[in-house]
């Protein structure tokens, strides 16, 4: 039987913890504080934006918005974002992703203090993240490892399949994978073969971005599947990357779009902002 891994429930459960921490640290008159740079009018984005701000209110964690026009010059995010690297009250800075395209994205993101780049995309926090010492990983990759554990199979000495090889996800899930100790493969679009490797799979993980691109057919029995993509339909509905209907009775596990991976993500982030809020006030 097919269970369904639930993030929305535990994503609640991380907030909660976080929340409980949080108020120890106001405690000591220091309040987690995130900084999100918002460039543009990308409908997507403003919703990410709101629903992070909602979510660092309710764990009692400062979220300051700061939204420039779509026009934006390199010169003034960049500047913005080293203002924000000296101010001290903050002590986690993010870029919403995409930048309007004249923005070139691994400036600004290079730009961050890796010690407020919560989001773990500074190439000094990917590096510590492949030595296997990182000081913040990226969020939808923690997010995912959680859910996997949060069945209760182990990662150890399982083949891991990643479909999709992005440095969002597909890259930096492979490394917490291979520290996790399992045996790691990483699938991409120049891949031959990709339904009998992905056959082999103990955990599949897609992140390709395609609607139901993942067959039923490709599905090892009792395999744990978190679905990353969540893709609109024509009707308006929203769907993974694994044909999710079909899958049950040969899955063991499979996280739902939505509420699968998530709110984890947006969890994780308040986990790292409050990471990067007691390293600077141990």
């Amino acid at each position: 039987m097919t269970q369904i891994i639930d993030g929305k429930t535990r994503a609640l459960c991380i907030r909660e913890d976080i929340a409980k921490q949080v108020n120890i640290l106001k405690s000591r008159k220091v309040t987690p504080s995130l900084a999100v740079i918002l460039v543009g009018n990308n409908p997507a984005s403003h919703i990410y934006v709101k629903n992070k701000r909602i979510a660092c209110k309710k764990a009692g964690i400062e979220c300051n918005i700061h939204h420039l026009d779509e026009s934006t010059n390199e010169n003034t995010l960049t500047s913005l974002i080293d203002q924000l690297n000296n101010d001290e009250s903050i002590h986690g800075i993010l870029v919403q992703l995409p930048l309007p395209a004249h923005i070139n994205t691994p400036i600004a993101t290079m730009k961050i203090s890796p010690q407020k780049d919560v989001d773990g995309f500074h190439p000094i926090n990917i590096g510590h993240l492949n030595l296997g010492t990182p000081l913040f990983s990226p969020c939808t990759p923690m997010g995912i490892i959680d859910l996997i554990k949060s069945t209760g199979e182990l990662i150890s000495g399982k083949h891991a399949v990643i479909i999709g090889r992005s440095n969002i996800v597909g890259k930096p899930i492979l490394q917490l994978l291979l520290q996790h100790h399992a045996t790691v493969t990483i699938c991409h679009s120049h891949t031959q073969n990709i339904e009998i490797i992905a056959k082999q799979a103990d955990i599949l993980i897609a992140a390709v971005g395609i609607a139901h691109f993942v067959k039923s057919h490709w599905i090892k029995k009792n395999a744990i599947l978190i679905d990353v993509g969540i893709n609109r339909c024509n009707d308006n509905t929203l769907v993974g990357d694994i044909d999710y209907d079909n899958v049950f009775g040969i899955a063991s596990y499979i996280t739902p779009v939505p509420g699968g991976v998530g709110p984890m993500t947006i969890a994780m982030l308040l986990q790292n902002t409050l990471l990067a809020a007691k390293n600077m006030h141990p």
